[in-house]
């Protein structure tokens, strides 16, 4: 199955931002990755206006004469940020003309041929697809900020792990595409944009888990690090202690041969070694003591500058009206013919889940359809 949340690609950053910058009356010049951009100064964006020197895609160690532009990147930041102050909210249709039909996964897979596919609509429906901007940050440096879309059924909160896709592959394919009204109440908009909150946030864990084990890994060794200079100075106290005993020692042999000026002089110091040695070992027990419990207090200050916040922002949000009916897959294994009807929407794929007739098994890219004489078996079943 796809996704839940789906990524924005690269090739619809750069058709986006050609499209919209080219919309607000802007200059580019595209050579491969290189872009050279003009922004006018009677242009009505916030943008800096001038020149700027743009390279597609994420590098390592970009030329610092041009700002890179890639789903994450500063620039294409700004203008989402620009977009959406102007049409945060909008609304298309999306039909058969639009599309072709989604072929699920399961048939995909199959070795069985599909031979003709037909799609009967008989109503329409609504979606929204909202794009996210999740924000992965910690006190300390590790900082990340991507973008995800998410679709949701306006009438049964069903999340539509294809739509949303659909809808960036429109986009990336047609920059003309157009975008009107949303007619859905704003109440309700709210509603659908934190009950697809969730499964977003279910989708990207395993991102979210990457980055934070990457923090975990930088904690442990500023934790380690720690540990070697208490250790460091607990080995530093302990040669310390040892300097001044002796030290004490050797003042208390020579106070019975000393006259009595030099006698007061070395009483003193004899004190002064004392209560510097009586310091020192307090310090070192209470380095011994925080050690035994394993720094908990340091442990805290450093998983707490390491600890993640994960903030998830609503950039745009668009209606999506598209079409709900039965699609008719013709298939062919050579010695067989049969048809297989299915629930399907535009842009959504197949909306029900296909057994095995046999098994009971769930058909899917794992599992796909094996045999269709007499009745539906899946790759798994014996077909006994």
């Amino acid at each position: 199955m796809t996704d839940a949340a789906v990524p924005v690609t690269q090739s619809a950053v750069e058709t986006f931002t050609a499209s919209y910058l080219r919309s607000l009356g802007c200059q580019i010049e595209i050579q491969g990755d290189e872009w050279q951009l003009t922004i006018p100064e009677n242009v009505e964006t916030d943008l800096p206006k001038g020149k700027h020197a743009l390279l597609c895609g994420s590098v390592e160690e970009p030329d610092e004469t041009y700002e890179q532009l890639h789903p994450e990147s500063s620039f294409f930041q700004s203008v989402l940020d620009d977009a959406t102050d102007r049409a945060p909210i909008g609304g298309i249709s999306i039909d058969t003309s639009d599309t072709d039909v989604i072929v699920p996964d399961w048939l995909q897979q199959s070795e069985i041929s599909v031979s003709n596919i037909e799609f009967t609509p008989y109503y329409d429906r609504s979606a929204l697809v909202v794009l996210f901007r999740v924000t992965v940050e910690t006190v300390s440096e590790y900082q990340q900020e991507f973008l995800r879309s998410i679709a949701i059924d306006v009438r049964s909160t069903e999340i539509l792990p294809n739509i949303d896709e659909t809808f960036l592959t429109l986009l990336q394919e047609s920059a003309t595409i157009q975008s009107g009204d949303i007619a859905i109440e704003p109440e309700q908009v709210e509603r659908l944009v934190d009950a697809s909150r969730e499964p977003l946030l279910s989708a990207i864990q395993p991102q979210i888990d990457e980055i934070h084990q990457e923090a975990s890994r930088a904690a442990d060794a500023e934790l380690e690090e720690y540990r070697q200079l208490q250790q460091q100075r607990e080995d530093e106290c302990e040669t310390e202690i040892t300097r001044l005993r002796s030290k004490i020692e050797d003042l208390s042999e020579l106070i019975d041969h000393k006259n009595q000026t030099e006698r007061v002089e070395a009483l003193k110091e004899r004190r002064e070694c004392k209560s510097k040695l009586e310091e020192i070992e307090t310090d070192l027990n209470e380095l011994r003591r925080r050690r035994e419990h394993g720094y908990p207090d340091q442990q805290r200050e450093i998983r707490d500058r390491h600890g993640l916040e994960v903030v998830v922002t609503p950039v745009t949000i668009t209606e999506v009206e598209y079409e709900r009916g039965d699609v008719e897959f013709e298939l062919n294994d050579g010695s067989s013919i049969a048809s297989l009807v299915l629930g399907y929407g535009t842009g959504v794929g197949v909306t029900e889940e296909v057994n095995c007739d046999i098994c009971n098994r769930s058909l899917s890219a794992e599992n796909p359809l094996r045999y269709i004489s007499n009745r539906i078996r899946c790759t798994s079943c014996n077909g006994e």
